[in-house]
């Protein structure tokens, strides 16, 4: 409603991010909400036409008119609703209530023919309508932005899997020097964990459930005045035929249990990327991974040579903030006191803020992904200076041999010390086995110790 752009927005989202959550605005904004009542107003009044009880009629022209309303819903739109809600607008008072405004602007802007006036927003209370709405809203947004960003991550986790998949790197559990893995089977494990997460997501979104059933759940509104109509069944079909699964228990307020599903989905999938952000910005310290450089681009305002994993950094601190949203989203929406208290309706404005923060992380781990380099020298340097890792592999086949206390021996000569490939020899020449036995052991070298990472990371 004023001219202020970007750079005069209270939240970084409107601000700073704008160009990353551009594509969210379709779904996110309160013009995408005011037009989705529309929406559902105007579908609902066309089913009550469809009934035989009802004298309402409707044409096809006069439908095509209606639907046109939310179909060409723009800024100008938004701007009569606003006023209706907030000054009022040609004849008609303030209303104060934002769906109550849309109740009237579709009596503005009926078609000339028509005169619906008294059947919009027919036996309805506002949840009937924000409930669906919001859905309307929030199913698209998961499903077509997000969903599709999520996959872009996991498809380059895939590619850096296959890639790499036989690039031999340094575990480490409990940040010590560990059993040999391979960098591109690391990435295979965040690329299988980020598509379940997808799957779980996209369960999550088809079964958001919408009500459709009066000021106390009942129907009782709808019932008095068409006792003949079977309301339930005329809830359900008209739910499902807007894209979502009915709920048929509620109170005025849908219990939003399957946004709760949605929100901790999304939960999910943002954790296995933190996880990730965590481990490559790890990577980048310890040089296993170097970045290409932005031409023009700046790393550190004093120290020229400074290239920072700011990506991974940025999509860590987005997937924390939407975290902790989604998780009071989830939490609040779940309760009203007895059957409607209003604190949820400003609460599930914020849904959008943490999509937007999930979507700025999606973008900036992509960039971080698309960034990196591995270095294969540095790895197989410090795989050639940890020679105690082919321990595991010494001990165990020595236990296959019937060598007793082979894991106390092993431990001896390498727990806690500095040791030496040299050294290792020496405690091999040193053990009483098979010459066969003995050359399997010496063959043993840090780098060739990936088991069959290579082929776990070709299958993911």
């Amino acid at each position: 409603m004023t001219d202020r752009g970007p750079l005069d927005a209270v939240s970084p989202l409107d601000g700073r991010y704008a160009r990353h959550t551009e594509p969210l605005v379709p779904y996110a904004s309160e013009r995408a909400l005011m037009r989705a009542r529309v929406q559902v107003e105007i579908e609902y009044l066309i089913a009550l036409a469809d009934l035989d009880e009802t004298s309402l009629s409707i044409d096809t022209a006069q439908r095509e008119a209606l639907r046109a309303l939310y179909e060409s819903f723009d800024g100008e739109d938004a701007t009569v609703v606003k006023q209706l809600e907030t000054e009022g607008y040609e004849g008609y008072s303030a209303t104060n209530h934002d769906v109550k405004a849309v109740e009237y602007f579709i009596r503005l802007r009926q078609p000339e023919d028509l005169d619906v006036d008294n059947w919009i927003h027919f036996g309805l209370t506002s949840e009937d309508v924000n409930n669906l709405a919001h859905r309307l809203l929030i199913k698209p947004a998961a499903v077509d932005v997000l969903v599709p960003e999520l996959r872009t991550v996991r498809d380059r986790l895939v590619d850096l899997a296959h890639e790499h998949g036989d690039l031999p790197m340094l575990a480490r559990t409990h940040g010590q020097p560990a059993t040999p893995t391979t960098f591109g089977k690391e990435m295979a494990v965040y690329a299988s964990r980020l598509g379940r997460a997808i799957a779980r997501i996209e369960r999550a979104a088809d079964e958001l459930a919408g009500k459709l059933a009066g000021a106390s759940g009942t129907y009782a509104a709808h019932e008095a005045a068409y006792p003949n109509v079977n309301w339930p069944v005329f809830s359900r079909l008209f739910v499902r035929d807007l894209g979502l699964e009915h709920e048929p228990l509620t109170t005025q307020v849908n219990p939003c249990d399957d946004l709760e599903a949605l929100f901790d989905a999304f939960r999910g999938a943002n954790d296995i990327l933190r996880d990730l952000d965590l481990d490559m910005w790890l990577y980048v310290s310890d040089r296993y991974l170097g970045q290409q450089t932005v031409e023009g681009e700046t790393g550190s305002s004093t120290m020229p040579h400074k290239v920072n994993p700011i990506d991974f950094e940025n999509s860590e601190g987005n997937l924390t903030k939407a975290n902790s949203d989604l998780v009071f989203l989830g939490d609040y929406v779940t309760t009203s006191r007895l059957q409607r208290d209003l604190s949820d309706s400003t609460v599930k404005r914020n849904i959008s803020g943490a999509f937007a923060h999930c979507l700025v992380a999606y973008q900036k781990c992509q960039r971080g992904l698309d960034k990196v380099v591995p270095n294969e020298q540095v790895m197989r340097d410090d795989l050639d200076a940890t020679p105690e890792v082919i321990g595991e592999a010494i001990q165990t086949i020595l236990r296959r041999e019937g060598h007793e206390n082979a894991y106390e021996q092993v431990k001896k000569a390498t727990r806690g010390t500095e040791v030496t490939i040299e050294d290792v020899h020496e405690m091999i020449e040193q053990l009483d086995v098979e010459e066969s036995v003995r050359e399997e052991l010496l063959a043993l070298t840090p780098v060739d110790y990936t088991g069959v990472a290579d082929e776990l990371a070709e299958e993911v």
